[in-house]
C-alpha cells in the first residue's frame, strides 16, 4: 500500500457518555399513565457492547484510541442559542428536565452530552489536521435531531454541527459534506446548514418516520445554500438492493461533485433489520460496504478525510456487529467477527431492489441532475 494511503484510524470514546440517563420512557417520548416504566430505547448498552466487541475481537488494539475534553461553551454557541443552553443548565440544576420533543434527561446527562459533542469535535479536528487518516466517534447521547434552540428525538446537543462549525471557524476545512444514513431524517444537520453553500447535507432515511414534518426530497436548501441539501426518503422495507442503488446512483455522485474537503457521516444503525424503531432491512455487511464506498470517494476527493459520528441504533444485540463492520472497513483491518445473522438477513425476501424503489430513486436522480448538473 502506498505510504500516503496507510491508514491510522482514530477511535474516540469516553465512559461519561454511557452515563446519560433519559429516564424510564421505553420507546416513547415521555412517561405516561398507561406506560409501564422500562429502560429507554436510547440506552448505553448498544454503544457499550460495540466497544466491548472491539475489545474482545482485538480490533481496538489496531486503532488509535483517544479520550477528549467536553465541548467548550464557545463551540456550543456557534450552533445553539444562549437561551437553549441556559435552559439545559437550569434543567440539570433542577435534577432533570426535558430538552424538547422526546429528549428528557436526568442529572449527569448534560455532562454526558458535552462529552459526546467533545468526542465529535476531537475526531473531526484530528482528521482535518492530518493526525488521523479517518476516525470514529462513539458519541452518546446522539445529536442529529438537535436544533439550535431545542433538543429532539433523544438528542440534546448537535454533535456534528458543533464539530463542523468549529473546524471551519479554525480554518481547518472549507467545504464539508455531511451524510446521514440513520433511519430517521437528519433534521439537525439540515437546519444547521440549510442556507450555507459550503456544506452539503445528505440524508438517506425512512420516509415519514421521524421527524414527521421534515425530510422530503423537495427540501433543497435556501438562499445561497439552495441546492446543497439532498434528502432521500426511502419507503419502509428497503433492504440491500435499494440502499446500494441509492448510494451508488445518487448519494456518492452528489458528494463527489460537491468536492468537499472533509466527509462526515451521521452513522446510525437503526436501518438494520433488527432495530425496534426502524422498518428497513440492512445487515452488518451493508454498513461495511457503504463505508468502503465512502472511503473510496474520500480518497478521490479529500485525501481520505472521513469521520464517522455514532448516532442511532437501538438493537443492543445487533448494533455491535454493524459498528464492528464499519470500524473494520475504516481501519482496513483483517480482524473480523462472524455475524450469526448476516447471511440470514441477506436471504430475506424483498432484499433485491424492487421496481417501486428503483422508480423513486431514478426520479430523484433525474430531478437532482436537472438542477445540479452532476
Amino acid at each position: 500500500m502506498p505510504e500516503r494511503w496507510r491508514v491510522n484510524t482514530g477511535f474516540f470514546w469516553h465512559e461519561r457518555c454511557f452515563w446519560h440517563d433519559p429516564g424510564a420512557i421505553g420507546v416513547f417520548a415521555s412517561p405516561g399513565d398507561y406506560r409501564q416504566p422500562q429502560p429507554a430505547s436510547e440506552s448505553p448498552e448498544s454503544k457499550r457492547r460495540l466497544k466491548n466487541l472491539l475489545e474482545v475481537s482485538g480490533l481496538i488494539d489496531e486503532l488509535e484510541v483517544h479520550k477528549a475534553s467536553p465541548a467548550e461553551d464557545s463551540d456550543l454557541r456557534r450552533f445553539h442559542t444562549e437561551a437553549y443552553l441556559a435552559r439545559l443548565e437550569a434543567g440539570d440544576r433542577a435534577r432533570g428536565g426535558d430538552a424538547g420533543e422526546g429528549a428528557p434527561y436526568l442529572p449527569g446527562s448534560l455532562a454526558a452530552a458535552r462529552q459526546s459533542a467533545g468526542l465529535a469535535v476531537a475526531a473531526v479536528e484530528a482528521v482535518a489536521r492530518g493526525q488521523s487518516s479517518n476516525a470514529y466517534a462513539l458519541c452518546r447521547p446522539p445529536g442529529h435531531h438537535a436544533e439550535a434552540d431545542r433538543g429532539r428525538g433523544f438528542c440534546l446537543l448537535g454533535n456534528i454541527p458543533v464539530a463542523v462549525m468549529r473546524a471551519r471557524a479554525l480554518g481547518l476545512v472549507r467545504r464539508v459534506a455531511v451524510l446521514d444514513w440513520d433511519v430517521h431524517h437528519g433534521n439537525g444537520q439540515q437546519a444547521a446548514f440549510y442556507a450555507d453553500p459550503e456544506v452539503l447535507t445528505v440524508s438517506v432515511h425512512q420516509d415519514g418516520n421521524y421527524p414527521l414534518e421534515t425530510g422530503a426530497f423537495e427540501e433543497r436548501g435556501t438562499g445561497e445554500g439552495a441546492g446543497t441539501n439532498l434528502n432521500l426518503p426511502l419507503p419502509p422495507g428497503c433492504g440491500l438492493g435499494a440502499y446500494e442503488y441509492a448510494m451508488r446512483s445518487l448519494v456518492l455522485p452528489a458528494i463527489e461533485a460537491f468536492a468537499p474537503d472533509l466527509v462526515v457521516v451521521a452513522c446510525g444503525y437503526d436501518a438494520c433489520a433488527k432495530d425496534p424503531l426502524g422498518k428497513m432491512m440492512l445487515n452488518s455487511r451493508a454498513f461495511g460496504d457503504m463505508t468502503r464506498d465512502l472511503m473510496g470517494l474520500a480518497k478521490r476527493t479529500c485525501d481520505g478525510r472521513l469521520v464517522m459520528v455514532h448516532e442511532g441504533g437501538y438493537s443492543e444485540g445487533y448494533v455491535p456487529f454493524c459498528g464492528h463492520a464499519v470500524i473494520q472497513a475504516l481501519s482496513g483491518s483483517a480482524t473480523s467477527v462472524p455475524d450469526p445473522q448476516n447471511d440470514e438477513i441477506a436471504a430475506w425476501g424483498y432484499q433485491a431492489l424492487q421496481p417501486h424503489q428503483r422508480g423513486m430513486i431514478d426520479d430523484w436522480c433525474a430531478r437532482w441532475l436537472a438542477d445540479s448538473g452532476i
